[in-house]
């Protein structure tokens, strides 16, 4: 695929048939996407050429958002009017396409996406970016301020483009007694919804420490069920090596209040 590029807007076309629907009703039926990735986002998002959108569907918005560049339009379905719901890309050569929210990213959006046959969630999955999942044997064991959280010889890693490696334990070797289940759930386009618990320990509790995925994506159904913590959070001890806690964009979900 060749990547163009105007200003910090890079974008490629996409050979996967994407479709969009808002209940029965497919707001986007493309044969035609393309990936974009705007300044800022770290993530790709599918515009699509107009004439495979359901245009009649659209209104210029009507109170526009003010910090951003682009145009914006209104989206309407069954009666009900998504605000700001689609938009174009203030970009010469994306002119003539149009992009959508994604309900699961923004709150309110095209509700359900599929390449080929297959949903796809949250955002596109970018193709310059990989997810291993290889089963280990090394010595891994999870600390907070000097309390062991786990401490287990069957790891499986799971390497992603751009994170670190994150390490998923089986549940015998976690101190389940200090998990509480939280009511916060996030969702990955590569590993599916995951399910979140706090910790308890030294008289504090660190909220939505530690993951897990009980129904993962089949690429990666080697993680299912297994527990994973915040490397940024926490302290790991790999095979007797005390590891640095990286620094990533990443942060733990906050709990609602």
């Amino acid at each position: 695929m060749t990547r163009m590029s105007s200003g910090e807007y890079r974008w490629e076309p996409s050979e996967r048939w994407v479709r969009g629907r808002i209940g029965d009703t497919t707001v986007v039926d493309s044969r035609h996407p393309r990936l974009v990735w705007a300044p800022g986002v770290p993530v790709p998002a599918y515009v699509f050429p107009r004439g495979e959108v359901r245009a009649d569907l659209l209104t210029p918005a009507a109170d526009p958002p003010t910090d951003t560049a682009g145009t914006y339009y209104d989206l309407t379905v069954g009666g009900r009017t998504l605000a700001n719901a689609a938009w174009t890309y203030p970009v010469d050569e994306l002119a003539d396409t149009v992009g959508f929210a994604w309900a699961e990213r923004a709150g309110e959006g095209v509700e359900h996406w599929y390449e080929e046959d297959e949903e796809i969630f949250v955002h596109p999955r970018d193709p310059h970016k990989r997810v291993d999942v290889l089963p280990s044997s090394r010595h891994v064991v999870v600390e907070v301020d000097g309390d062991v959280l786990a401490d287990t010889r069957h790891p499986v890693l799971l390497f992603e483009t751009g994170l670190p490696i994150r390490y998923y334990l089986p549940a015998a070797d976690v101190r389940r007694d200090l998990l509480t289940p939280s009511p916060t759930h996030t969702g990955c386009p590569y590993k599916g919804v995951a399910s979140y618990w706090s910790v308890r320990v030294g008289g504090r509790e660190i909220t939505n420490l530690v993951w897990s995925y009980p129904d993962p994506t089949p690429n990666t159904a080697a993680i299912r069920d297994l527990y994973c913590f915040y490397n940024e959070d926490v302290d790991l001890v790999v095979d007797g090596e005390r590891l640095p806690r990286p620094r990533t964009g990443f942060h733990r979900p906050a709990l609602p209040h």
